[in-house]
């Protein structure tokens, strides 16, 4: 519960920070330096952690595997829970990354002291709310784009026609504010109140999802209650993204509290557990076939200059010892 607490209060402290400082006519330090500050430190950050894994020696197959091995051709495979060829690598990798294909083999544990006995079932409440999740935070990302470019593409205005069908309101409410909000709600809430995910929480856990909590919320006080100046803040990113930045007149302090928490989240993603954005493709748990039976996987790594010890030669080291000790051996001393 420490941990929930302190991830709270810093959120808290950032947007307070953030809302007195434009008040306080520090408009341009959170409208232009800590934005080239935090993308800096997100590019800088990314390029370095892929690095690493890149360059991380992986010889051997280590492939996570949900289904039959490819074995005799009878015995029918699980092709893309268990692939061996690249191709099934591909389209289980596909199916991870698009459709989160292992969460939708969740499971829960149902503890049922009347019957004596611990019961496990499907559960793909998990799967459903983190696909909500990510979805929705892809396309709002991506509506954002029209405040940096000029004429906005088809393609994004397709997608807000689509997000906004419904028509609700004024401003027009988007169907992904919503589901965006509840998605991480619950994924925050489950982190709060299943004891088992209590239990190895942490503040490093809590603190990203109160942070994309309180950027949702942010926008959506700053669009439907606030009625910031659009035209003003694509001035300002068009401003950042020339290299031009200026600061307009006459913004609402909620927008630069909502764009400094989306800075702190770009600074912040190279170093936490959600670069698992970049990491899901470089792990070799999920990147490699399963195919340890039919191909013979020697480790470059080893030093040539170090020769195999067989158990041949390991029993006629220390065969005496092992005799005393009781353990079998082949040859007798």
């Amino acid at each position: 519960m420490a941990g929930l607490v302190t991830a709270l209060m810093a959120v808290v402290a950032l947007a307070a920070a953030a809302a007195l400082g434009a008040q306080a006519g520090m408009a341009g330090v959170f409208g232009i330096a800590v934005p080239y500050v935090a993308v800096a430190i997100f590019v800088a950050g990314f390029i370095k952690k892929v690095i690493g894994w890149a360059s991380t020696p992986q010889p051997f197959s280590i492939a996570t595997t949900g289904g039959q091995q490819y074995s005799q051709p009878w015995v029918k495979q699980a092709k893309f829970d268990n692939p061996s060829t690249p191709g099934q690598t591909f389209v289980r990798m596909a199916l991870e990354v698009l459709c989160f294909r292992s969460l939708f083999r969740n499971t829960k544990l149902d503890n049922r002291p009347a019957e004596g006995r611990v019961g496990y079932g499907s559960d793909k409440s998990l799967w459903l709310f983190a696909l909500m999740f990510h979805y929705c935070f892809l396309i709002v990302f991506v509506r954002h784009f029209r405040f940096f470019l000029e004429p906005v593409p088809m393609a994004i205005t397709g997608v807000e026609f689509v997000d906004s069908i419904l028509q609700i309101g004024v401003p027009t409410l988007y169907l992904t504010d919503v589901f965006f909000v509840v998605g991480v709600s619950f994924l925050l809430a489950r982190r709060i109140w299943d004891p088992k995910v209590n239990y190895i929480s942490l503040a490093s856990d809590y603190f990203p999802l109160f942070l994309i909590l309180a950027i949702a919320l942010s926008g959506i006080y700053m669009r439907y209650f606030a009625k910031v100046d659009v035209i003003a803040i694509k001035q300002l990113a068009f401003g950042l993204v020339s290299f031009k930045p200026v600061i307009p007149p006459n913004v609402d302090w909620s927008f630069y509290m909502h764009f400094f928490l989306v800075c702190v989240l770009w600074a912040y993603f190279p170093f936490s557990k959600l670069m698992h954005l970049g990491g899901v493709f470089l792990s070799p748990t999920r990147n490699l076939p399963n195919n340890t039976r039919m191909v013979r996987y020697i480790n470059p790594w080893n030093d040539p200059s170090i020769k195999p010890h067989s158990y041949e030669e390991y029993e006629n080291d220390f065969r005496e010892k092992m005799i005393e000790a009781g353990l079998p051996v082949d040859k007798e001393a």
